[in-house]
C-alpha cells in the first residue's frame, strides 16, 4: 500500500503537478533562507570589483541588458558599446543586490565563479570575428548538480558539500570550448527531487528555498531546476543550465516564463552530473528566448565517449541564419490535446497557430499506465549515484550510495533533511532484480509511445501541452519537449509546451520560435525589473 502511495505522489509531483491540495502542501514552508551558508559570503570575494561598479553605471547598464538576447549583446559589444567584463559586473551586481535584500531574495545563487572577472577581461583581448549567435563571452549559470572544476557541486545536499574538486561536465567543456563564462551554480530541489515527500520545490539544505520572481510565495518555482528558471526571469545571467530525468526543465521553465529545451536522450551528454536516472536524465538549455536556447543548444552538442548513449548530432545542430529566424507556423502540423482544450490561454494559443496557417487535428490518447515509474527511479538511482561518485566526485566526498547518504542526514536532520528522506528510503527497501527492471523499463517506453503515437501515425510535427502536464508521459517514451510563454493567469505564468519526436529538436526550435514572435507574450517579472 505504502508503494502504491509513493508512486502516486510521485507521478503528481514530477509529471502534473495539477492538483492544487498538492501544491497548497509544498507553499507551507517550513525553511526560507539556508541555514548552511550565509549569501553574503558568497558575494564577499567580489565585493573590492563591485565597489567600484556604482549604481548609476548599474542603472545605465539595465536599459541595455535587461531582456536582451544573445546577438543583441553580442553586437552592442562588437560596436563598443558594452564588454564582457562589464556585462559579467552588471550580473554580479544586481545578482547582489537582489539576493542580499530580505524583501526581494530568491534565493537562486549557491556559488560563484571567483575567476568570472578575470576570464571576461580576457575574452574583451580576444574578441575579433565573434558571431552574433556565439556564447562568447556570455555569463551562463549551471544548475548545482553540474560538476565544474572551480565550484563545488552539491545537488544541493550538505552531504556533497565536500565535492569541490572535480572535473568540468562534458557538457561545461563544450560551453568553455565556445567561449561561454560560467559565472556560477543555481539552487534547485535537493537531490534533484528524489529526497523527500511534499517538500516544496526548489527547496535545498545548501542554498534554502528557491522563490520565484512571479509571486514571491505566491507562486511555485517548479523543480527540480528552480534556481535556473528563477535566476534567468530575474535576469541574473544571460541563461543557465537545467537537467530533467521528468519534468525538471519543463517544470521550472512554465512557472518562471522562461523557454527550456529537453532534449532527447543522448543528444547533450550527462557525463559529470549528479544522476537520478540514467535512463531518463538530461541536460537542457533553459533561457529568456527561443534564440538563446538554440545557441546554448548548439554550444553543448558533441559525441561524448564516456556516456553510452551519446550519438553524433552534426545533423542536429541549427543553421540560425536560415532556419531559425526565417521559421514559420504555416503548413506546420499539430496535434491539440482535447483533454486541454477548456484551458482558456491554450485554446487561445492553438487559435492564433491556426490563424497563422498551421493545421490542427485534435487528439484523444487514453490514458496510460505508469506503473513501475517509482521502481525505474529507484534502482537506476541505487545504481547511478554510486558510479557518479565513485567515478566524478571529489575524492574527499566520503559518501558512496543512497544508504551513506541517508545516514549522514541523520546525523542531523533537522539541518541536512528537515523535510525527512522518505524517497531515499524507497530506494534502498526496493528489492526489483536487473531483470525485472528492464521488463519495466520497456513497458513505460512502450505506453508512452502508445500516448504520442499520434506524431507518428498523422504526421504531426508536435503534439501542443501545457506547462509539464506531459513531461512524464514524454520522458518515458524519451521525446523531446520545449515550453515557451503563453500567458499568464493571475499573474501566473503558463507555457505552450511542443512534444516532437525522437532528434527533432531543430524543428522544435524552429517551431518554437515561429510560435514565440507570433504571440510575444513574454513579460519580466514586475517587482524585479
Amino acid at each position: 500500500m505504502k508503494k502504491i502511495y509513493l508512486l502516486l505522489v510521485i507521478i503528481i509531483v514530477l509529471i502534473s503537478c495539477k492538483e492544487e491540495k498538492k501544491e497548497n502542501v509544498r507553499m507551507q514552508f517550513k525553511l526560507i533562507n539556508s541555514k548552511f551558508q550565509n549569501i553574503d559570503d558568497v558575494f564577499k570575494p567580489f565585493e573590492s570589483s563591485l565597489s567600484n561598479f556604482s549604481e548609476e553605471e548599474y542603472n545605465t547598464l539595465k536599459a541595455i541588458v535587461l531582456e536582451q538576447d544573445i546577438p543583441s549583446l553580442q553586437k552592442m559589444i562588437k560596436e563598443g558599446d558594452l564588454t564582457y567584463e562589464k556585462l559579467t559586473l552588471f550580473y554580479l551586481f544586481r545578482m547582489r543586490k537582489i539576493e542580499t535584500n530580505s524583501e526581494f531574495s530568491l534565493n537562486s545563487i549557491i556559488a560563484l565563479n571567483l575567476n568570472v572577472l578575470e576570464e571576461a577581461k580576457e575574452k574583451d583581448l580576444n574578441k575579433e570575428n565573434v558571431s552574433e549567435f556565439s556564447v562568447y563571452g556570455m555569463p551562463i549559470l549551471l544548475k548545482d548538480n553540474i560538476n565544474t572544476n572551480n565550484m563545488p557541486t552539491t545537488a544541493g545536499a550538505i552531504a556533497l558539500a565536500n565535492n569541490r574538486k572535480t572535473e568540468d561536465a562534458f557538457i561545461v567543456q563544450k560551453l568553455k570550448e565556445n567561449g561561454a563564462l560560467i559565472l556560477g551554480k543555481v539552487n534547485l530541489s535537493e537531490w534533484a527531487y528524489f529526497f523527500c515527500l511534499d517538500c516544496p520545490l526548489g527547496y535545498s539544505a545548501v542554498g534554502g528555498q528557491t522563490l520565484n520572481p512571479y509571486g514571491r510565495k505566491v507562486f511555485e518555482t517548479g523543480g527540480s531546476s528552480a534556481g535556473s528558471g528563477v535566476a534567468v526571469a530575474a535576469n541574473f545571467a544571460v541563461a543557465a543550465l537545467g537537467t530533467e530525468t521528468a519534468g525538471s526543465i519543463t517544470s521550472p521553465s512554465s512557472k518562471n516564463s522562461v523557454v527550456g529545451l529537453k532534449p532527447t536522450i543522448g543528444v547533450l551528454s550527462r557525463t559529470g552530473i549528479v544522476p537520478i536516472s540514467s535512463t531518463l536524465d538530461t541536460p537542457g538549455p533553459m533561457t529568456k528566448n527561443v534564440i538563446d536556447n538554440a545557441i546554448l543548444y548548439n554550444a553543448m552538442l558533441g559525441v561524448d565517449s564516456t556516456d553510452v548513449v551519446s550519438i553524433k548530432t552534426e545533423l542536429l545542430s541549427l543553421d540560425f541564419g536560415n532556419k531559425l529566424v526565417n521559421a514559420s507556423l504555416k503548413g506546420k502540423k499539430f496535434g491539440v490535446l482535447k483533454s486541454l482544450m477548456e484551458n482558456k490561454i491554450y485554446k487561445e494559443s492553438v487559435e492564433k497557430i491556426k490563424t497563422a496557417g498551421a493545421e490542427v487535428v485534435e487528439v484523444d490518447p487514453s490514458r496510460i499506465s505508469f506503473d513501475g515509474f517509482l521502481t525505474l527511479l529507484n534502482i537506476d538511482m541505487k545504481h547511478d549515484l554510486p558510479k557518479y561518485l565513485k567515478n566524478y566526485s571529489d575524492k574527499n566526498v566520503k559518501i558512496a550510495s543512497v544508504e551513506d547518504v541517508i545516514t549522514f542526514n541523520l546525523k542531523d536532520s533537522i539541518l541536512r533533511a528537515p523535510y525527512g528522506q522518505q524517497l531515499l528510503y524507497g530506494i534502498i527497501k526496493d528489492e526489483t532484480t536487473l531483470e525485472e527492471f528492464e521488463v519495466v523499463k520497456n513497458k513505460l517506453n512502450a505506453e508512452g509511445k502508445k500516448y504520442l503515437q499520434a506524431i507518428e501515425n498523422q504526421k504531426l510535427d508536435a503534439i501542443l501541452s501545457i506547462d509539464n502536464f506531459d513531461s512524464g508521459i514524454a520522458a518515458v517514451a524519451k521525446y523531446p519537449t520545449i515550453t515557451v510563454p503563453m500567458g499568464y493567469e493571475s499573474g501566473e505564468p503558463k507555457s505552450l509546451t511542443f512534444i516532437g519526436k525522437p532528434y527533432s529538436e531543430s524543428n522544435l526550435l524552429k517551431l518554437a520560435y515561429a510560435f514565440e514572435q507570433l504571440t510575444k507574450v513574454r513579460k519580466m517579472p514586475k517587482n524585479y525589473n
